[in-house]
């Protein structure tokens, strides 16, 4: 996926919105100082610039405050030509702690395959306004359940099919096919 930025302009002069084509937060996060950032690698590198003075993420855009002493014309190019990179490297904007991370259960081998529908399938699956859930894995048959704008989506097929089995075939070679029970 290509990922473009655009901007826009905010009620606040001192703030710029860097939109991106991509889920990057389901809520937001606001990092208002560089000691808040601790946590967010994304933040963290934004705040490494001397002319940034706050961070908010939010769905598909950061929204970065400067300090008054730097201009937009000669900031904006450089901001948006890091925030490409930054979500193109799939800089994380917070790190999960032990409470935030999904409470995976099963074999390990359920874990696993749990842990890449988390990482990997669900943020797609969100951009696109549907939801996935894992429900099962029996004798090499991962079942999922498709739920929003997936939930009967002529091209939810298409999706579990070619994008989801083909990657759990990839990362987890004991995978033989992905099923929805909402198809």
């Amino acid at each position: 996926m290509t990922i473009n930025v655009y901007t826009e302009q905010t009620p606040n002069p001192a703030t710029m919105k860097f939109m991106v084509n991509k889920l990057l937060i389901n809520g937001s996060e606001d990092f208002a100082t560089r000691e808040s950032a601790e946590h967010s690698p994304f933040a963290k590198e934004l705040f490494k610039f001397n002319f940034v003075n706050g961070v908010f993420f939010a769905s598909n855009f950061v929204t970065v405050t400067k300090t008054d002493d730097a201009e937009w014309a000669d900031i904006e190019p450089i901001l948006k030509e890091f925030v490409k990179g930054a979500v193109e490297s799939e800089y994380k904007i917070k790190e999960a702690t032990a409470e935030e991370m999904p409470d995976f259960e099963g074999s390990d081998l359920e874990v696993k395959i749990q842990q890449i529908l988390h990482d990997y399938v669900r943020p797609a699956v969100e951009q696109d306004g549907g939801a996935i859930s894992y429900k099962s894995f029996e004798e090499g048959v991962v079942t999922v359940e498709l739920r929003g704008s997936c939930s009967g989506c002529p091209s939810s097929t298409i999706t579990l099919k070619s994008g989801i089995q083909n990657l759990l075939q990839r990362m987890v070679p004991e995978v033989k096919e992905v099923v929805s029970n909402a198809l």
